[in-house]
C-alpha cells in the first residue's frame, strides 16, 4: 500500500456546500456509534497490538485511541463555542506534542470511556441543530478559514473512521 493509501486509508475528509438530509444522518449515526464501534476493536487488543504503529513514524493503536478522545472533546468544545459565539476564533493544538504526553500512555479504556462521555453530549447537540445554527462557523487559524458546523459533523464523522481504519491496519500489520 503506498503512502498517501496508509496516511488516508479511506481517503481524506470531503466537504461539500450543501448535505443532503440522508448524508446528515449518516453522519450523525457515525459519530453516536464511533466510541461503541471503537471499543468493539481494542477491547481484545493485546498490548503488543497496541503498541503497534499503522506506518513507519505513526503514532501506535494506544496513542491513535487517545488522540481521538483529545480531538473529539476539542470538536465538543469548539461546537459549543459556535453556537455561542459569532465565528470565535478557536485554538489549535500540537497533535504531535500532545501524542507524547503521560497520559497517552495510561489504558486505552480511559480514552474510551471519556469518548462514550463526549459523544452523548455532542450527539445531543449536533442533532438539535437547525440549519442556521448548522452554517453557524468557527475560524481555524491553521487553516485560515472558517468551518461550518455542518462541516465540523462531516470532519468528525470521517476522523473516526479514518483513525479505525489506521488501527485496523496497524493491528494487520502484525
Amino acid at each position: 500500500m503506498d503512502n498517501y493509501h496508509v496516511r488516508f486509508p479511506i481517503g481524506e475528509c470531503a466537504f461539500k456546500d450543501e448535505y443532503s438530509a440522508e448524508e446528515m444522518r449518516t453522519m450523525f449515526l457515525a459519530i453516536e456509534t464511533f466510541p461503541k464501534r471503537l471499543e468493539l476493536i481494542a477491547q481484545h487488543l493485546t498490548e503488543k497490538q497496541l503498541a503497534q504503529t499503522y506506518r513507519e513514524g505513526g503514532w501506535t493503536v494506544n496513542q491513535l485511541i487517545h488522540h481521538c478522545a483529545d480531538s473529539h472533546l476539542n470538536a465538543l468544545l469548539r461546537v459549543k463555542l459556535t453556537l455561542s459565539n459569532d465565528n470565535p476564533t478557536i485554538n489549535p493544538y500540537p497533535e504531535e506534542i500532545w501524542a507524547e504526553m503521560a497520559d497517552y500512555k495510561l489504558p486505552f479504556n480511559i480514552a474510551i470511556t471519556l469518548l462514550y462521555c463526549v459523544h452523548a453530549k455532542l450527539n445531543s447537540i449536533i442533532r438539535q441543530l437547525h440549519e442556521a445554527e448548522l452554517n453557524r462557523t468557527y475560524y481555524h487559524p491553521q487553516y485560515q478559514r472558517s468551518f461550518r458546523l455542518k462541516d465540523v459533523i462531516c470532519l468528525y464523522a470521517w476522523h473516526g473512521d479514518h483513525h479505525l481504519a489506521h488501527i485496523k491496519l496497524a493491528i494487520n500489520e502484525q
